[in-house]
């Protein structure tokens, strides 16, 4: 294969990347969405869509060891296929977090709301942000702008801290409340899970830049 052929295989499996990712990105919407419309039926059409998103994983992946094995890639192209296996598993886990919080929205059923959902939906926007972002970093092979987008996972655990702390208010003011704060606790710590993963996608990039594997965001405590 000549090279002008192989680069053009490593653009198509990145493109695959970025469909995954939009897939991904729209879960998330669609999953808070749901919450906050307790719109059952939705929550489970992204239920079962997660079974095409995990599709999709599985068949980059087949793509990218197939690359693997048929052109013994060296350097930088080895370090980006390499990435591209992790950050389709970080993809595909986010993706289970969204699930997760459809199932949180049947469970909540037809349960009054506890209170309007404003930090959630705030966290929610943000990783969104941050995972279409580190995306074009990834694209643009940008390690400095990935370094700046796993800082900002800070702010999606300042939101975490303080849902947190609220919806704990909640339940100590009213125990009849323990059960839907509980799901909406959940609801929040899914969204930080996926401001984690997406941190993982970003230190995935610097790699592929760099060469070097830095953890980023290192809990100091």
């Amino acid at each position: 294969m000549t090279r002008v052929s192989f680069e053009k295989e490593l653009g198509h499996l990145q493109d695959e990347v970025l469909v995954l990712g939009s897939m991904v990105d729209k879960a998330i919407d669609r999953s808070i969405e749901a919450l906050k419309r307790r719109d059952l039926e939705e929550a489970r059409r992204i239920i079962a869509d997660d079974l095409v998103i995990n599709r999709k994983r599985f068949d980059i992946e087949e793509q990218a060891l197939l690359v693997i094995a048929t052109q013994q890639p060296m350097a930088r192209d080895l370090r980006f296929i390499a990435s591209v296996l992790n950050i389709i598993t970080d993809l595909e886990r986010m993706a289970d977090h969204a699930e997760g919080n459809a199932k949180i929205t049947l469970l909540l059923g037809d349960e009054p709301p506890l209170k309007p959902l404003i930090d959630i939906p705030r966290m929610a926007l943000k990783t969104r942000d941050m995972l279409r972002r580190a995306l074009d970093a990834l694209v643009a092979r940008d390690a400095e702008a990935a370094k700046q987008i796993a800082h900002e996972d800070d702010e999606v655990d300042a939101l975490y801290d303080q849902v947190y702390r609220e919806l704990l208010t909640f339940m100590i003011q009213d125990p009849r409340t323990i059960t839907r704060a509980t799901y909406l606790l959940w609801a929040a710590h899914n969204l930080e899970r996926i401001g984690d993963r997406v941190t993982n996608i970003c230190e995935r990039v610097v790699f592929t830049v760099t060469g070097r594997m830095e953890e980023m965001n290192v809990s100091t405590y």
